[in-house]
């Protein structure tokens, strides 16, 4: 089936020679894998800086459900990114986040809400000029919701413990070792505060934001499946310190 779409680069793999296989996020399909063959020269049609860490793409191919690697027709840029790639904060963040979306969109099925929202986010952060240190806290945060386990207020209260295998905030610790103290619960209820627009107004020193990324990889360790640890954390944490 001829497929006209858009998609977001999640990952590229060299693959011998002259081919990559890279995974995208596309609107119609969700997560597909494609087998690409790079130019030698710049004036190929496949560009390799097309496949740069979260780059959005408009793309045709003919979708076959059961291979396990499609292979793209044409592609073009759907939007130039002006500074994603060049400045090295928004950079690291990138890589950071395409390494995350990468292991938590495995599976993923077409679901154009959340493919709204990660796009959104990237345009959110190029755009951005500075002040932009808590953004892959509050995408993390806010992603959960639009893959089923954004966390439950039923009790708001600065004493609730948080319990992260139900995602929801208790006024008694759970059964389970899954849960968080009420001091560590509220850093929950700060991030789920926070947007885009005003987090720079939430002030983090760099142990409170390296503890709540733990939390939220934590917290998404225990709803996804086999979810790794991420060398891209490292780096992360380097930068905002």
């Amino acid at each position: 089936m001829l497929t006209k779409t858009e998609a977001i680069v999640l990952h590229s793999l060299k693959y011998g020679d002259q081919r990559a296989i890279v995974d995208l996020f596309t609107r119609d399909h969700g997560r597909v894998s494609f087998i690409v063959s790079l130019p030698r020269s710049a004036k190929g049609r496949m560009k390799k800086q097309y496949f740069q860490p979260l780059t959005l793409l408009s793309i045709e191919y003919d979708f076959r459900p059961q291979s396990q690697l499609q292979k793209l027709r044409e592609v073009s840029l759907l939007q130039p990114l002006a500074s994603l790639h060049t400045d090295p904060s928004k950079l690291a963040i990138a890589l950071f986040l395409s390494d995350f979306l990468y292991h938590a969109l495995r599976g993923e099925q077409q679901n154009e809400p959340l493919f709204d929202y990660v796009v959104s986010g990237i345009e959110w952060l190029d755009s951005c000029r500075d002040r932009f240190a808590n953004f892959h806290l509050v995408f993390l945060m806010r992603l959960s919701r639009f893959l089923g386990f954004y966390p439950n207020l039923d009790h708001d209260d600065d004493n609730c413990c948080f319990d992260l295998r139900a995602a929801t905030f208790t006024e008694h610790p759970p059964v389970h070792a899954d849960f968080l103290m009420p001091e560590e619960a509220r850093h929950i209820k700060r991030l789920m505060r926070m947007d885009y627009v005003s987090m720079h107004l939430f002030r983090l020193s760099r142990s409170e934001r390296q503890r709540i990324l733990q939390l939220l990889l934590t917290y998404y360790r225990l709803h996804l499946p086999d979810f790794p640890e991420l060398r891209s954390v490292d780096v992360l944490q380097e930068l905002f310190s």
